[in-house]
């Protein structure tokens, strides 16, 4: 089973065309059975190359044979009507449910905007796989901090509820698929000696620690750098996107790659790949 996630800044490359066939292109090409994505936007002209297309439209129309699952941070409405920017994932894999966590966005003074988690449940090959994926906030350390740790109750909750199923009833309450087993995706705005993107590894009540799988993969090799490789306006490069797994599916990591190479968003596309069943 193999896993893309991508921070597509809504298409536009360093070349500053803004291109999303092309971002779709370059994902099928890898052939994955899920895609998360990050910065997606709909009806935000105001953005660089953008004509206000509704982005997480146009991606499920590109890839067809996916489930398109929409995670916006951000809602608002003007007198444009409806504007979001956020997430998305898209499976292959059947779709089991679906939630959209809202994560904690301060009133610090600092440029910032509404962050989300998005986590589906799909039906891997060995049974239900919860996957998640997020864009943590850019200029806040203290909002960083905050939204992992919102992370890591929402997968503690998730866990204990896959652990302790509560009694089928009808309707809404209908019992749905929960997994321990986790992929947790996203561009976290951090590097991998940053203490807040180690918190996540870190143990927590009822549930597998969530572990790096590059360093699972690629044991003490570096992280190669996912972003400011063509443009250095945020720095040097720099890795920032990451997967994490719970640690039941750390024998399942066969490979993970970061493409370095091609260049339709200022970040680069990242991939795991899964090659069997979680451990008990």
């Amino acid at each position: 089973m193999k896993i893309l996630t991508w921070n597509i800044q809504w298409g536009l490359g360093i070349d500053r065309r803004l291109d999303l066939a092309r971002i779709a292109e370059h994902i099928k090409a890898s052939d994955p059975d899920v895609i998360c994505l990050q910065e997606v936007a709909d009806n935000m002209p105001d953005l660089a190359g953008s004509k206000g297309e509704d982005q997480f439209a146009a991606l499920a129309s590109l890839l067809p044979g996916y489930a398109a699952c929409e995670g916006p941070g951000l809602t608002s409405y003007d007198v444009g009507g409806r504007r979001r920017f956020g997430n998305m994932i898209l499976s292959r894999a059947p779709v089991r449910q679906m939630r959209l966590h809202s994560l904690p966005w301060m009133a610090d003074g600092r440029r910032s905007l509404p962050r989300a988690l998005l986590e589906v449940m799909v039906e891997a090959p060995w049974g239900p796989l919860r996957i998640m994926t997020t864009h943590l906030e850019y200029f806040s350390h203290a909002a960083r901090a905050a939204q992992v740790e919102a992370i890591l109750r929402i997968y503690g909750e998730g866990a204990h509820r896959a652990a302790h199923p509560p009694e089928p009833m009808l309707g809404p309450f209908a019992p749905l698929p929960h997994a321990l087993s986790t992929v947790l995706t996203g561009d976290f705005n951090m590097k991998p000696d940053d203490p807040t993107k180690q918190r996540l590894s870190q143990p927590i009540a009822d549930a597998h620690a969530l572990l790096d799988a590059w360093s699972i993969a690629h044991a003490d090799e570096p992280h190669p750098p996912s972003f400011c490789i063509a443009d250095q306006t945020y720095g040097e490069p720099h890795c920032c996107d990451y997967i994490f797994v719970s640690a039941d599916l750390a024998v399942s990591v066969a490979d993970m790659i970061c493409d370095g190479e091609t260049r339709p968003s200022d970040h680069q596309p990242v991939t795991l790949r899964l090659k069997s069943a979680p451990s008990d």
